[in-house]
């Protein structure tokens, strides 16, 4: 699929300038977005919220085709929190809509390009023809091996932990062992939603806001933090590639070594 970057790419474009620039060998190998900005970008064009929402899904499109040419091993959207539901019924329930229509629309060309879909998050609590749609997708890519594809739905940070954190000590008592004694980080990390997945190296949040609202809390601990002034809908190849190539440009520390090079 890296091929097709170069006849898809017009020669002297931003695109292209950023794409000479990717370090394959130091690609991120997991990539979080927090999709913020629908709202304003509907507002701004003086239309209803659900237009933002519309506009959004193009941009969904860019990023998860990018992802996958580029052979990043995971992409998660942050699409539906369990704070979203405080939205008016009329946007939630055009939401649910807009989510079973793009799995339907996409779901052909998600196989296609060797992509597993998942989702996570309570998603129990979501509307039964949704997680029918949902559990369709799962089935018909689980076997690919490329991208994983994961899509945050009634999706938590917070949540997730305490979900967690319950799933490893009902199995710990399972195998007769004391929780309070062998609960660990590791213990926890094997029951998040993202068990399986690379770690999160990048972390990127459009519409300018310096905020992470509740996403990928425990996994976004040493995460390089981007954030862009484009609102969601506005979002395409460039700005995941610009996303990227800034990402490249640090130097990551993390606070063990940190520690050991600051000691005097």
């Amino acid at each position: 699929m890296l091929a097709d970057f170069a006849k898809d790419i017009e020669a002297g474009t931003r695109d292209e300038a950023l794409l000479k620039r990717v370090a394959w060998e130091r690609l991120p190998r997991h990539v979080g977005i927090i999709m913020d900005g629908n709202g304003r970008w509907a507002k701004g064009r003086g239309q209803p919220r659900i237009a933002g929402h519309r506009a959004g899904v193009e941009a969904v499109r860019a990023a998860v085709d990018t992802s996958a040419r580029l052979g990043l091993g995971a992409l998660t959207l942050y699409a539906f929190s369990t704070e979203n539901w405080k939205r008016p019924r009329l946007e939630v329930d055009a939401l649910m809509r807009m989510l079973k229509r793009y799995l339907r629309l996409e779901l052909e060309e998600i196989d296609r390009q060797n992509i597993r879909f998942q989702t996570i998050g309570r998603t129990a609590a979501l509307p039964g023809s949704v997680q029918r749609e949902i559990q369709k997708a799962v089935e018909r890519t689980a076997s690919n091996d490329g991208l994983v594809l994961s899509v945050a739905l009634n999706y938590g940070g917070r949540a997730e932990i305490v979900d967690a954190c319950r799933a490893a000590i009902a199995r710990l008592g399972r195998e007769g062992r004391d929780p309070a004694v062998e609960i660990t980080e590791e213990q926890i990390e094997r029951e998040l939603y993202t068990r399986g997945l690379p770690e999160l190296d990048l972390l990127v949040r459009t519409s300018g806001e310096m905020r992470i609202s509740n996403f990928l809390l425990w996994q976004a601990a040493y995460s390089e933090i981007y954030v862009t002034e484009t609102l969601w809908p506005d979002f395409r190849r460039v700005h995941l590639l610009e996303a990227i190539v800034e990402y490249q440009r640090r130097d990551r520390r993390f606070g063990g070594l940190q520690l050991v090079a600051n000691a005097k």
